[in-house]
């Protein structure tokens, strides 16, 4: 099995200790990743801060690398998907689907590289200023720390790593724990692809450990991270003044109307549920459906779910394959075991075998259950009923998260209402909460963060605005 170390500097770096990587559906070791120490933080800053400072990478140049690293990635396509196969657990399919995102991921970051620019100050309007002119620059930050989680580990890295270059900064790269062997071929593609030593660092290990000697490092600029709410108030109290990006998860919520196509919706609604094993940020987990359609929505969910198919996700016909550790599945066990006893009913699902958890859906179900109100992250969702427009807005608002919801309505005024109302980074109209493109500003409110992703608004993230005035 292969050992794989640090990438400092444009060099692989061995440790003492190694991290085995397990394959998510056996169990078995797929390979191992150096540990890194304090040293090699340091000695990753120093090369992110030393390439900064002294290597001109002009934005044509980071453009060129950015659109080679694109094709490096479509020409690995199928070893980077079964890379994700392996160390996430998420069908053929899905990480096939995941590769695609990121090499568009990356083509619209080589793009932003050469969009860099400011916009003319009209001082000439103030009193006395007729003999100046003055406009802004967008410059970058200079070391940008990129922390990923585990569920998207190559387009989430490729969402803050592509718009970092683009913008001009140099990247340490933290992966999840769990899944670094995409995170080492990655790295592998940007040094083929032309980038110079020092632009991008990787480092591997406790992310415990790795996030406290990065918060301690005080020439990085930015943080751009991806994870849990508790972490993301942690790093966001330490960074001080210091710049962060962080997308913190949601329950994200969905409202069905009754004017709208509830079997086409019901089954939308299932599929974006148990995709990735419901461990995506934006899964759908509440649906709110109008009263008078919500036996027919519930007997279309669970007719859909019924026909998935749950198994080994290396055979392309899994839809469903295991979550990301067996403790993750028996964690959502005992939520579904609590809800019941609290008097939810489980439609169809609610079972474990090992890391694989079956898909679930539940109903008669109340705001305060973890299922409900807590970010479940597994292959679930609950059906609740309303019967106002008002009511829905209510119970969605009705949460710690805000990222993004979905609403499903041929009414121009209950869309236009949601749109208002709903307390929700995104809301996507005639789809769900689950939808997202790499090029729309992806970030929500309250304790699901604060920043945007999506390469065009991460780059004014990751880039402070200079004012240039000249006196004639």
């Amino acid at each position: 099995m292969k050992e794989h170390g640090l990438f400092i500097n444009g060099a692989w770096v061995a440790t003492g200790d190694k991290i085995a990587v397990k394959n998510k559906a056996d169990n078995s070791v797929l390979g191992y990743v150096a540990a890194a120490g304090q040293d090699n933080v340091q000695a990753a800053v120093d090369a992110a801060e030393q390439a900064f400072k002294t290597v001109k990478l002009e934005p044509y140049m980071r453009y060129t690398i950015l659109m080679k690293a694109s094709q490096l990635l479509r020409e690995k396509q199928r070893e980077m998907a079964e890379i994700l196969v392996q160390e996430v657990g998420k069908p053929m399919k899905e990480a096939l689907a995941e590769v695609t995102r990121a090499q568009q991921t990356l083509i619209l970051s080589a793009e932003e590289a050469k969009r860099m620019t400011g916009e003319m100050v009209p001082l000439a309007g103030a009193p006395g200023c007729d003999n100046r002119w003055a406009f802004t620059l967008r410059v970058p930050v200079g070391v940008v720390c990129a922390i990923t989680p585990f569920n998207f580990p190559l387009n989430l890295a490729c969402h803050k790593i592509g718009p970092a270059l683009a913008a001009g900064n140099a990247v340490v790269y933290k992966p999840a724990t769990v899944t670094p062997l995409s995170a080492v071929l990655l790295c592998e593609i940007f040094a083929q692809a032309g980038l110079p030593n020092g632009f991008l660092n990787l480092l591997t290990g406790s992310g415990a450990k790795l996030g406290e000697w990065l918060l301690v490092e005080k020439r990085i600029g930015f943080y751009s991270f991806t994870g849990s709410p508790a972490v993301g108030k942690e790093l966001l109290k330490r960074a001080g003044l210091r710049r962060v990006a962080l997308e913190l998860g949601s329950n994200s919520a969905n409202i069905v109307h009754h004017d709208t196509d509830v079997a086409a919706v019901a089954a939308l609604c299932a599929k974006y549920a148990f995709a990735n094993a419901g461990q995506v940020c934006i899964s759908c987990q509440r649906v709110y459906v109008h009263r008078s359609v919500y036996q027919e929505f519930c007997d279309k969910a669970v007719a859909y779910a019924k026909q998935l198919i749950v198994g080994d996700p290396m055979d392309p016909a899994t839809d469903v394959g295991p979550m990301i550790s067996e403790s993750e599945a028996g964690r959502v066990e005992e939520w579904v075991k609590e809800a019941v006893t609290q008097g939810a009913t489980v439609l169809t699902g609610g079972t474990r075998s090992g890391a694989w958890f079956a898909p679930t859906i539940l109903t008669h179900v109340r705001p305060d259950m973890k299922l409900v109100c807590q970010e479940v992250f597994a292959p679930l969702f609950s059906i609740i009923p309303y019967d106002t427009i008002s009511e829905a807005i209510a119970l969605v608002n009705d949460s710690a998260y805000g990222l993004q919801a979905g609403v499903f309505t041929g009414s121009l005024d209950v869309a236009r209402e949601c749109a208002m109302k709903l307390e929700t980074g995104g809301v996507i109209i005639n789809d769900g909460a689950t939808f997202r493109t790499d090029n729309m500003p992806y970030g929500g409110v309250k304790e699901s963060g604060m920043g945007k992703e999506g390469p065009q608004y991460a780059v004014r993230e990751m880039t402070e605005e200079k004012l240039i005035v000249f006196k004639f």
